[in-house]
């Protein structure tokens, strides 16, 4: 909560509390700066968090997505946000594919419109809508239909 990372080692005997988290859905609203903001898509309540709490989903979150987001709280406060499993963005820019294999096979690399670099199939070109898992990382799992 405070920000500072402590290593602590415990024994085997060590009881922990519970932490207890909500979810609700959010959307982004708006993005100024290092500051995002999402609002509640049920009460409209805004919310905000820093680049920093956002950095594992950072790369996939660009100005008007409209992916409906879950909003992890602790005691109330917004800690966290976590995207759907699988989104749909566009490529911004690639390199034209080269002859020849065209099973999807053959990877290369695309940069979506925040400036995230991922390899996509060989056949995808500017301005295709792709699909990425957003787990570990994020991966290009295909053309969105």
């Amino acid at each position: 909560m405070t920000g500072y990372k402590t290593e602590i080692v415990y024994s085997a005997d060590d009881k922990l509390d519970d932490v207890i988290l909500d979810r609700k859905e959010a959307t982004l609203s708006f993005i100024s700066g290092d500051t995002y903001t999402f609002m509640d898509t049920t009460d409209y309540t805004m919310y905000e968090l820093n680049a920093e709490d956002l950095e594992a989903v950072l790369p996939f979150i660009e100005e008007g997505m409209t992916d409906v987001c879950e909003a992890i709280f602790f005691e109330e406060r917004l800690v966290s946000v976590e995207l759907p499993t699988t989104i749909v963005r566009e490529v911004d820019y690639t390199e034209g594919s080269a002859r020849g294999d065209t099973s999807g096979k053959v990877m290369k690399p695309a940069k979506l419109k925040n400036g995230t670099e991922l390899s996509v199939a060989d056949f995808v070109n500017i301005g295709d809508k792709i699909e990425i898992d957003t787990r570990e990382g994020g991966s290009y799992k295909g053309r969105a239909k």
